[in-house]
């Protein structure tokens, strides 16, 4: 197919990487053009200088940016994706976005002939680099059938979760779980810390039994270590967050474990640790002793 890949950040970079190495025709758009020139440096394909050029050919057109403002942008823009792209062309967004500006956007892609699906991902840096990303999809089936080989190039897991938008709200389900888990995780290293139990050892034993987590895992013995500089960064968690509690007030549910831990995210914004993997929620639990 032909396909193109807008936005080549910490994601996207591996992501469009992925489904060139598996032959399909890649075009790329990135906002910085010496990073779409690096993309094409290490893989097969050729880069555009707008979203309208890189998409005007396409089959297929991902795109992976940051918010709604940067999503319009790069759909709706003078020089947007949905400028030149032929009628029939499917959008695929892969970006952590609100489920308003997803149906937004569907709604103008079938006025101009298009066919679009949110398909938030799931498993972070490591995740896109291995190609083994969770997506969670809201369109249509027979657009997922579509994009199944194109999406297969990087994910281990491909849900349908109903209609467009529905795939930002099981991202948000996702944030707000890990969120929870990391609360419960800091409070249970400190608590073992103290005890003088042996991390390595305690984090072995429980990730077999009901407690187990990726999150235990793979940051229970960082965490203990005060290791924070990889991962997913605290502030891509807030934005994330921000758009759970945003989608909840909506709803009229009540999010308060996420309110506490977006707000000590933000606490440890302000200490200047925005960078940082979201395991540094143990620091917060720290001022709380």
């Amino acid at each position: 197919m032909k396909v193109s890949f807008i936005g080549l950040g910490t994601m996207g970079y591996p992501m469009a990487g992925h489904v060139s190495k598996a032959g399909h025709a890649v075009v790329v758009y990135n906002r910085s053009t010496l990073k779409a020139q690096n993309w094409v440096a290490e893989y097969s394909g050729t880069y555009a200088e707008s979203p309208a050029l890189a998409a005007q050919d396409a089959d297929i057109v991902l795109t992976c940016v940051g918010n709604d403002d940067d999503l319009r942008a790069v759909y709706l823009g003078t020089d947007g994706a949905f400028q030149n792209a032929k009628a029939g062309t499917l959008f695929i967004d892969h970006t952590t976005a609100s489920a308003e500006v997803a149906e937004e956007l569907h709604q103008i892609a079938q006025e101009r002939g298009f066919f679009f699906m949110d398909a938030p991902v799931s498993g972070g840096q490591a995740g896109a680099v291995n190609g083994v990303l969770t997506v969670m999809i809201g369109g249509n089936q027979s657009d997922l059938d579509k994009a199944q080989s194109v999406l297969n190039c990087y994910s281990k897991a491909t849900s349908l979760m109903g209609p467009v938008g529905n795939g930002q709200i099981a991202k948000m389900v996702n944030q707000i779980l890990i969120g929870g888990v990391l609360s419960g995780l800091s409070e249970g290293i400190r608590f073992a810390q103290k005890a003088n139990l042996d991390i390595a050892t305690l984090v072995d034993t429980l990730k077999h039994g009901a407690a187990g987590s990726w999150q235990l895992e793979n940051r229970g013995e960082t965490m203990a270590k005060d290791e924070f500089d990889f991962g997913f960064a605290i502030e891509w968690m807030h934005k994330d967050l921000g758009l759970c509690l945003s989608q909840a007030k909506k709803m009229g549910v009540s999010l308060p474990l996420t309110q506490t831990v977006d707000q000590n995210y933000q606490d440890l914004m302000a200490e200047g640790r925005g960078r940082q993997d979201t395991s540094v929620l143990i620091k917060a639990s720290d001022k709380k002793k």
